[in-house]
């Protein structure tokens, strides 16, 4: 049968959902990894898609580019982006198990992560070696490993100058932006619109100006302060609300941070088998002072 190629819309949220959970168990398997684990069970695929489907639901309204392939109806495999500010992010590339060496996944990469104007271009990825050929052949490569470290969150003290408030786009949207453009090259006010809608955000401060921020909730982050001696005041405040409501603390850590890898260390948390690597078209950023959205769809 002749598989076809559509835009995606909100209503196949839920579709490229299953896709994605039976990708991403298939490579689980293969790399004896767990990174999902469940998705069989009917009741805890229902679970995992509640917790998901304001993640997968804002994707899909916000992409620049979201484009399927299908065969009768089903569909095989999905890709999509995100631009902002002269960056372009491939926030998914998946494919079902048994259509991954079938050429659909190129004819998904060339509709939706084809070369634009954008000055970045960037794929946070998984290392899957058929997609870490295709990308690389995209002209992307890769860049910075990403480790997500976790434990029980316990209270924790540290010592600092910062005064910590809880965001407020409207006033702190500005001063965000700055600290963006800083330290990852563009800006990205629709996400962070979204970041505070769906995770506590705040904003640290240090003589009245906005040094730094981060988001609480969820799998946790993004954090980004201009100073990364900043981090474990940073990270202890951030354990401790989690700690405060009895959950695990993690968070997405490119292992170029030092300060944030130390304080994961000296705390003895976990490191997940899981590993993603931050691919991009030229090197940017200053990712020792920055910890990324998790799960890892977009930085």
């Amino acid at each position: 049968m002749t598989v076809t190629y559509r835009p995606g819309t909100l209503a196949d949220s839920f579709a490229v959902f299953q896709v994605f959970l039976k990708s991403i168990m298939d490579y689980s398997e293969r790399m004896n990894v767990q990174a999902i684990t469940g998705g069989n069970d009917p009741e805890m695929l229902n679970a995992i898609w509640q917790k998901r489907k304001p993640l997968f639901d804002f994707l899909a309204e916000t992409a620049s580019r979201f484009w399927v392939a299908e065969r009768d109806g089903e569909i095989l495999g999905y890709a999509r982006t995100l631009e902002h500010d002269g960056f372009q992010e491939l926030t998914e590339f998946f494919m079902a198990p048994n259509q991954q060496s079938a050429g659909v996944g190129s004819g998904l990469l060339s509709r939706a992560f084809a070369d634009t104007s954008a000055r970045y271009r960037t794929i946070i990825a998984t290392l899957d070696e058929r997609a870490l050929f295709n990308y690389m052949r995209l002209g992307v490569y890769g860049r910075i490993m990403l480790k997500y470290f976790s434990r029980k969150a316990e209270k924790v003290t540290v010592p600092t100058d910062l005064t910590i408030e809880p965001i407020d786009l409207s006033a702190h949207l500005e001063a965000v932006n700055r600290i963006d453009r800083e330290i990852l090259s563009h800006t990205r006010g629709g996400i962070h619109r979204w970041l505070a809608s769906m995770r506590e955000g705040f904003v640290y401060k240090r003589g009245g100006e906005v040094v730094g921020y981060g988001y609480v909730g969820g799998n946790h982050g993004p954090f980004a302060v201009l100073n990364a001696d900043d981090f474990p005041a940073v990270l202890a405040h951030a354990e401790s609300l989690a700690a405060e409501k009895g959950d695990d603390f993690g968070v997405s850590v490119p292992l170029v941070n030092q300060k944030a890898v130390d304080y994961f260390v000296k705390r003895k948390y976990r490191v997940d088998a899981f590993t993603a690597v931050l691919m991009s078209n030229v090197p940017f950023g200053k990712f020792e002072n920055y910890l990324t959205f998790a799960p890892e769809f977009f930085l």
